[in-house]
């Protein structure tokens, strides 16, 4: 039975207690030296809020134990330590900790004692490409319908999976939570923490090919959502990828029975009819479990139209109201680094900025490359694409660069710009007009993009994390004259 909710005041006025001080020492089998309600659960000394508890997580570089003391100033409640921890002099006699075996072994403890006291249903989601897209639009779907709770931001691994349970809010009817990996081994233990009714698996394309040796073992990889799916519990798969047989047989394996299918397949279980893409978003017909719908969403492109057939699929599976989550796909943005659009406001006109800077592979790029060559610019403008390397491809690195060419060609895009050495090798495939520059470095496009783009541009920035590809994103949005225009006045009001 779940504990009725507390709310505390003082600095932490009209928050929820997550944890109190007996709850946590339960849970993690610790000693509590003083009295606490958490209202929060964090890992990170830099980005604590007043009634957080925080974390001290050791790792191979690092050891948050360091910052238990500016935790605690920051207005961390309690501060959970491993107990052969040495305590540093800054520390006061009576600092409120919890003490523990280990750290990381206490996070996943929260994480585990959160999940067995929550009543709400449960939805799991991973896949090569459209994760944390799927998981924040579902999220926003089913909030529709009753309070629902969503893993923040890319909080996918053996810490963020634990961390986003343990932060789960006592009254959620729904959880939606992304599991990620770039190791095999890895999901089954995030899935058999989170204990899902619904898992969905977006696709399997040649992401993490450093570390696997086909697309097939991939998709075993992410198969292993499947070992914690509750009993009873529901399967989407991807209908259109080559992995999708393997998939269901790997489901069937696990004694999953409520296996469904989306996507544009004839015999989908969720099927695309038809998607209008247009500047603005997408007008979908689609057959769900028979029930045929019609939908608009407010981002553009078929690849997104296809995560929202799984997502569909879920609110059913879930018990959610379909209705309510038909007519909330409208207000679903894309999410900052995935897609997200912005207009840049120049001296002689307005360009558009498509951000889809963190994270690339072949399919995901493949996807934004076909929706830029069918969106139309204003008077004067062109279609750019910035791309940088997209990173752990393994062996298949230079090749899956250069298959690029075709699709940039077929795009008929005006300007193209490269970033990293691997992508040195697709624009010696491409038309020497439609090649604008290539670097080494984002930093060096990023002094000297402002020159290069107009208005009534509409420009893709896109490229892996790990290639950075922040700064040009960053020195696009420079140029917006009514940031800047602001930020003068703010400076002139401060006598700056």
């Amino acid at each position: 039975m779940t504990a009725p909710a507390e709310t505390v005041t003082g600095k932490t006025a009209g928050k929820t207690v997550l944890w109190s001080e007996a709850e946590a020492s339960i849970a993690t089998r610790g000693r509590a030296t003083a009295t606490f309600n958490a209202t929060g659960v964090s890992i990170d000394s830099r980005s604590i809020e007043a009634g957080d508890l925080f974390i001290a997580l050791q790792g191979p570089n690092f050891d948050g134990h360091a910052f238990v003391a500016k935790a605690l100033a920051a207005g961390a409640c309690a501060a959970v330590v491993a107990a052969d921890w040495q305590r540093s002099a800054d520390l006061a006699t009576d600092a409120p900790l919890l003490i523990v075996k280990d750290t990381m072994t206490a996070l996943w403890d929260l994480g585990r004692a959160a999940r067995a006291r929550s009543a709400a249903r449960f939805a799991a989601i991973t896949g090569s490409v459209g994760k944390t897209s799927t998981k924040e639009t579902l999220l926003q779907v089913l909030a529709a319908s009753a309070p629902t709770y969503a893993s923040t931001g890319n909080l996918n691994n053996h810490w963020g999976a634990p961390l986003s349970l343990s932060r789960m809010t006592r009254d959620a009817t729904f959880g939606v939570f992304e599991l990620g990996m770039n190791h095999a081994g890895e999901i089954s233990p995030l899935s058999k923490l989170v204990r899902p009714e619904v898992a969905i698996i977006t696709t399997i394309d040649a992401v993490h090919l450093e570390f696997f040796k086909s697309t097939g073992e991939i998709a075993d990889a992410k198969a292993e959502i499947f070992d914690g799916l509750e009993e009873g519990g529901t399967v989407l798969l991807p209908a259109d990828n080559p992995h999708f047989r393997r998939l269901v047989d790997r489901a069937r394996a696990a004694g999953i029975d409520n296996i469904l299918s989306f996507g544009r397949a004839a015999d989908a279980d969720i099927r695309l009819i038809d998607c209008e893409v247009m500047d603005d978003g997408n007008w979908i017909s689609a057959e769900v479990l028979g029930d045929h719908v019609t939908y608009r969403t407010a981002a553009p492109g078929q690849h997104l139209a296809i995560n929202t057939l799984a997502v569909l699929g879920a609110v059913r599976a879930l018990g959610a109201d379909l209705d309510k989550a038909l007519n909330a796909f409208t207000a679903v943005q894309p999410v900052k680094g995935r897609g997200k659009r912005e207009a840049i406001q120049l001296d002689t006109g307005a360009l558009t900025l498509i951000d889809e800077s963190y994270n690339a592979s072949p399919v995901s790029i493949r996807a934004a490359l076909k929706l830029l060559g069918n969106l139309t610019p204003g008077k004067g403008g062109r279609r750019i694409a910035i791309l940088g390397d997209m990173r752990e491809l393994g062996g298949q690195s230079a090749s899956l660069h250069q298959g690029l060419a075709p699709d940039l060609i077929a795009a008929a895009l005006d300007q193209v710009f490269l970033v990293g050495p691997f992508m040195h090798g697709l624009g010696t495939l491409l038309p020497p007009a439609m090649l604008a520059g290539h670097v080494a470095q984002s930093e060096e496009l990023a002094t000297a993009i402002g020159g290069k783009l107009q208005a009534n541009d509409i420009v893709l920035v896109k490229g892996s994390l790990g290639t950075n590809m922040a700064p040009i994103v960053k020195a696009i949005r420079a140029l917006d004259h009514t940031t800047t225009d602001a930020a003068a006045t703010k400076r002139a009001a401060n006598g700056h």
